[in-house]
């Protein structure tokens, strides 16, 4: 689908044509595009549970206060954020001495420096950056589910501690929101709501 178009044509579905059917053949290519996005020295902090069995979704309905498009939806996706993907450098960079693009001496300085950069700011900012990041690749998630077809919703009401118990989500990841995909039930949509003009958000200097 052409930028501009596409753009236009997502929307924040509130409420989905239920019984609808999705895969992981279906999630797959949208999170093959996934893998593109932007990142803080491409550490890639996030991680993505997918929720596609009905039981299990009905489990996460509760833990997000019994909202129907969590019911209606085809899957429900959470977006975490690793506060600690910093440790995850070696593993990412590898491939790049294995390539001749970096030496062993620049890998370790790389390791140093990630480690160093996010230790010395602590914890508080480790959670933000997690979310942050993840919230880049959340955007790309919408965006390319509905250039494959499908709808979202992003969403942030439910109880992050239930949430966390029916996932055993570690302590390192934030939970930094969850995302309905399925068809809108176009029927239903409201108009689009009021948006700001650009000479209202945006300054120049």
């Amino acid at each position: 689908m052409e930028f501009t178009k596409l753009i236009d044509k997502r929307r924040s579905a509130n409420n989905f044509i239920q019984g609808v059917h999705m895969t992981e053949d279906d999630i797959r290519p949208i999170l093959e595009d996934v893998k593109l996005a932007p990142s803080a020295f491409n550490l890639q902090h996030a991680e993505y549970i997918i929720v596609l069995d009905e039981e299990m979704k009905e489990k996460v309905r509760e833990a997000a206060f019994g909202q129907y498009k969590v019911h209606s939806a085809s899957g429900v996706i959470l977006v975490l954020g690793d506060k600690e993907a910093y440790k995850q450098t070696a593993h990412i960079s590898q491939g790049m001495v294995d390539l001749g693009i970096i030496t062993d001496y620049e890998l370790e300085s790389l390791i140093n420096d990630n480690t160093k950069f996010y230790e010395e700011r602590g914890d508080d900012f480790m959670k933000k950056d997690a979310i942050r990041n993840a919230s880049l690749s959340a955007m790309l998630f919408m965006l390319a589910a509905k250039n494959r077809g499908w709808d979202t919703c992003p969403m942030i009401g439910f109880d992050q501690e239930k949430m966390r118990a029916l996932f055993n989500v570690p302590e390192t990841h934030e939970i930094a929101l969850m995302i309905t995909i399925g068809k809108e039930k176009e029927s239903s949509r409201r108009l689009r709501g009021y948006r700001k003009p650009v000479e209202e958000f945006a300054t120049y200097y």
